[in-house]
């Protein structure tokens, strides 16, 4: 795995030393050295940057200003000659803050950081994107993450799959379209409704309410949305 990254450094030995460490590290990818801010966000409107390596003094604009700028910031480990920049520095969410001249060990410490934390993010959004299901409606094959499932309905010879965002008409049966759901999630509350029981806001003896729908429950099946509720 690489993080793509760009160095920006008014420095031109300063920022041909950080680009020789990047080209020299397995973990990286130079897309861009740039002297000034101006230049290296017009590089990053084409190109996905993970990480920059960030000089904080330079003319016009600083490093400060040119993250203000950003509306999308990337990982950021600045480079700088003095210290009294690291509490500000911080305040930016900084992976790290180098002290020149860079030690190539401090650097490849830097490296290991911005890795560690990239694969943390990543883990972190494949857990709130959540399992997911492949679905065909309208003859196309649709990703589906469970977790924006609302409720599944029988409708004729169909399930009604009912989203955060639409709704999907699929050819199935109630059963076999329930044995493709998570189970610890979903359940099947009537013989013509499975809901997602984290979508649930209230419920009694014969109604589950998900937003303003009122998703009937059948007498028998009350029992197992109380107990798994109690798990969830």
């Amino acid at each position: 795995m690489k993080l793509n990254c760009v160095v920006v450094d008014d420095s031109s030995i300063q920022r041909m030393i950080i680009a020789k460490l990047v080209n020299n590290h397995p973990n990286l990818h130079l897309v861009g050295d740039f002297s000034n801010a101006i230049e290296a966000k017009s590089c990053m409107s084409v190109n996905n940057v993970d990480l920059i390596y960030l000089d904080v003094e330079m003319p016009v604009i600083s490093g400060f200003d040119f993250l203000d700028g950003l509306k999308t910031k990337p990982q950021i480990i600045f480079i700088t000659s003095k210290t009294e920049y690291a509490l500000k520095a911080f305040d930016y969410d900084a992976t790290d803050y180098l002290q020149k001249p860079i030690a190539v060990d401090r650097f490849n410490a830097s490296v290991k950081r911005a890795l560690d934390l990239y694969l943390l993010k990543q883990d972190i959004k494949k857990e709130l994107e959540g399992e997911h299901i492949f679905i065909k409606s309208n003859l196309k094959k649709l990703k589906i993450f469970t977790a924006r499932i609302k409720w599944i309905e029988a409708f004729g010879d169909y399930v009604r799959v009912v989203t955060e965002d639409d709704s999907h008409l699929v050819l199935s049966t109630m059963k076999s379209f329930e044995n493709d759901l998570p189970r610890k999630k979903f359940v099947r509350v009537h013989k013509s409704y499975i809901i997602n029981i984290d979508k649930v806001e209230r419920f009694n003896s014969k109604f589950a309410e998900i937003g303003t729908t009122k998703i009937p429950l059948s007498r028998n099946k009350k029992e197992d949305l109380i107990k798994a509720l109690s798990y969830a």
